[in-house]
Order: structure tokens, then C-alpha cells, then sequence
């Protein structure tokens, strides 16, 4: 049996990357004589099998004959006749079209090692136009390798702007533009896959609420990189630093989708855009069926951030209230990823990239009092239903003004 790796595992160990799993092409073999040698066979739409020890997939070389618009309108054709070089050339992208023989030697028709070198995303044949897909994959590897300065190719980026003109993308899937979106959000910059998503028109198709967010103005004394797009692709990027959690980069992303509403004439001001975006959020994480852990940390991120900008100026029943909001009595709350997402956007602003976040610590030392109260007195008591209830926020509300206290106590002394 003629066995290739492929794809990525050949990409990343020429990045010298760690490679996480490996796929392998096979040459001049049928369904039957793979099943015969033991291999398990799982594909759906074209010939993959899994070895019988390790347990990794083997896919019969294959050619595809576009007959639809959108990503599954192919035909595919397995056969032994299907050359190495064939099965390559209908890859994505040059650095995702090698070949690696057991013996370690590197098989490139398509110039793939030359564009890993000079960082270039290039698309290997005008068949990457039959794909919508691939549009998004070609942003999140941009959003992969923005740290090792790769560029999209022009004549791919002009391909990417026809095939967006000719309306390929609005055939993507929701699953697909989810899944997508959420390997994106797991790299180290994934501003870059919005940015390139902008830059070849999908952006608009893709992710409309986000689109819309460019050339809205903001305070330039708060915002001083002013755009409110950019804003938010630097937020992006601060809660993509401060934290690996994905869920923590999503709400960062759209916290500030409601001052794509606010009147022009109020501009660059955006007087309750916290409850402005919620619809459109809920409208987003409907269309692309985006799982609840990340809606309702967007939410609450959407919905409070502002409160935690300004938390020394709350009184302290509004800060209860906000913690109890934000799960903070709970066994298992979001506070801690609510606050790293509004640090995320408080650094996300030209020049104020390393300045303090005091409010975190603030906001935690007020929840770590008021769940510290003895509520035994009160479960203990005549108090029943909503009394009870209202009982235990008079005490937490006392436990935060213990720590307001103090903290003013602190300031006239430091």
C-alpha cells in the first residue's frame, strides 16, 4: 500500500509546530482491499478509513467535479487510477498541498514549502473558488499565523472578492460558519480572521452585525483609536491574550454590538447601547446556533460591562444586584470570565493596551464579602418565600458597603 501524510501535519512539522493529528492519503487501492487489510472504513461522502492500531484516517486519493453552489455541491471520484499529484491539487491552499513519504521526504508539486517559507497563504488551483468554505479557512489561518507575519497572496484574495461577488458565501451553512468562527477564536490573533473576511467583502455576508460596527465613531477622549470596529477587533485581541477561555473572546467580540444602532445625530455618543445589542446578539447566536455557555457570557458582558467600567461609582445595592445577575452566589458563576472579557475591552483602545484593571479586584473582593455572609440567622428565622430572599440581599448589600467603606478608607490614606 502506497501511503502519504498530508495537510496539515506536513505544514506544521515544517512550522516546527506541535502536530496534533495526522491524515494520511493512500494510492492505488479500493474500498474493498483497505477493508480486506483490516482498515475500518467511516466516510460518508467519499472513501476514509481508520487504521486497525493507530487508529488514524486513511483517505483513498480523489478527484471532485463541482455540480451545485455551496460545499457539498461535488462529485467525488475515488479510484486506484488517482494520482498523488491529483488528490493534492484539489487542497486549498499551497502549504496544505504537500505530501510526506514514510521515509520523510517531502513531495511538493504546488510550491508549498516556498510559500511556508515567505509566509504566503496561496490558493493552489482556481478550483478553491468551488468552496465557500474555504473563504473562512482561509481567515483563520491567517488568524493561526498573523504572529509569523503571513499575508494572503493577492491573486488569492482577488479570487476570494469574486467568489463573494458571485455569491458563493451566502450557500455557507451556520454549523460551517460556527465551527469556523469557533477555531478562530481559539488562535492567537483572531482579529486577523475578521480582518481578512473585511478585506475580500464576506464580512458584510458572514457576519453582518460585526460589519456594521466599521465607521461608527466614538468618544475620541475614551476611544482614541475611534472606530468602533476597531475597537472591537482590539478587544478581540486583548481577551485573546489575557485568556485562552473561547468563550471569554467571543463576548469581547460583540459586547458593543448595540452602538451600531445609536442615532447619528447622538454620535459619536451611544447613550444605552449596553441593551440596544441585545436583540441583535440573540439574533446572531440564533442564525449561527451558538451553543448557551458563550450566549449568556456575551450577554452578561453586553449587558454590564459599563457597570464594571464604573464600579466605584455604583451604590452598593446596584453592585449586589449585578453580582447576583452575574451568578456570583452560585456554586459556579461567570464572574471571573465576565471580568476578564471587560478588561479585554478597557485595554482594547489605541495606547491604553497595558494600562491597570483595578476594577477586577474590586468587583471580586465585594463578591468574596458578600458570600462570606451568615445566612443561618436568617434560614433559622419566621422569614418565608420572597422575605427570605430579600433578607439575604440586605446582608450582602451590607457586606459590599463594608467594602466600599473601606475602600474609600484606603484612598484617603494611600
Amino acid at each position: 500500500m502506497q501511503a502519504f501524510l498530508v495537510g496539515g501535519a506536513v505544514r506544521d512539522q515544517l512550522l516546527n509546530r506541535p502536530v496534533t493529528e495526522k491524515d494520511w492519503v493512500v494510492i492505488g487501492e479500493t474500498p474493498a482491499s483497505m477493508q480486506r487489510m483490516g482498515f475500518r472504513p467511516v466516510g460518508k461522502d467519499f472513501p476514509v478509513f481508520l487504521h486497525p492500531q493507530t487508529h488514524e484516517e486513511y483517505a483513498l486519493a480523489r478527484t471532485e467535479r463541482k455540480t451545485a453552489p455551496g460545499y457539498k455541491g461535488f462529485t467525488v471520484h475515488a479510484a486506484p487510477d488517482v494520482t498523488l499529484e491529483e488528490d493534492l491539487i484539489r487542497r486549498d491552499l499551497t502549504i496544505n498541498a504537500m505530501a510526506m513519504t514514510p521515509d520523510g521526504t517531502i513531495i511538493d508539486p504546488y510550491s508549498g514549502q516556498q510559500d511556508l517559507a515567505q509566509g504566503i497563504l496561496r490558493h493552489v488551483s482556481p478550483a478553491f473558488a468551488e468552496d465557500p468554505v474555504r473563504i473562512l479557512r482561509i481567515a483563520r489561518f491567517a488568524a493561526r499565523y498573523a504572529n509569523l507575519n503571513f499575508t494572503v497572496a493577492a491573486e488569492t484574495l482577488t479570487l476570494m472578492q469574486d467568489m463573494v461577488q458571485a455569491g458563493e458565501v451566502n450557500h455557507l451553512v451556520p454549523e460551517r460558519v460556527w465551527a469556523e468562527l469557533y477555531k478562530a477564536l481559539n488562535e492567537q490573533s483572531p482579529s486577523a480572521f475578521f480582518h481578512t473576511l473585511k478585506a475580500c467583502g464576506a464580512l458584510v455576508n458572514v457576519f453582518p452585525e460585526i460589519a456594521a460596527l466599521f465607521g461608527v465613531p466614538q468618544p475620541p477622549q475614551y476611544h482614541p483609536e475611534i472606530d468602533t470596529g476597531i475597537h472591537t477587533l482590539l478587544s478581540l485581541d486583548q481577551a485573546a491574550r489575557l485568556s485562552p477561555l473561547p468563550e471569554v473572546r467571543f463576548a469581547a467580540l460583540v459586547h458593543d454590538l448595540g452602538k451600531a444602532l445609536s442615532p447619528k445625530a447622538t454620535l459619536p455618543h451611544h447613550h444605552g447601547h449596553e441593551t440596544k445589542g441585545l436583540p441583535l446578539l440573540a439574533n446572531l447566536c440564533d442564525r449561527l446556533r451558538v451553543p448557551n455557555a458563550f450566549k449568556t457570557l456575551a450577554q452578561q458582558v453586553m449587558q454590564y460591562h459599563t457597570h464594571s467600567h464604573r464600579v466605584t461609582e455604583l451604590k452598593a445595592s446596584t453592585l449586589t444586584d449585578l453580582l447576583t445577575s452575574l451568578g456570583a452566589f452560585k456554586p459556579t458563576s461567570n464572574l471571573s470570565a465576565f471580568l476578564v472579557a471587560c478588561e479585554a475591552d478597557a485595554k482594547g483602545r489605541t495606547g491604553l493596551e497595558h494600562h491597570p484593571y483595578p476594577q477586577a479586584d474590586y468587583i471580586k473582593r465585594a463578591a468574596t464579602a458578600a458570600t462570606a455572609i451568615d445566612t443561618a440567622t436568617v434560614l433559622n428565622s419566621e422569614l418565608q418565600g420572597a422575605h427570605i430572599g430579600e433578607a439575604i440581599r440586605r446582608l450582602r448589600i451590607q457586606a459590599v458597603t463594608n467594602v466600599i467603606n473601606s475602600e474609600k478608607t484606603l484612598q484617603l490614606f494611600s
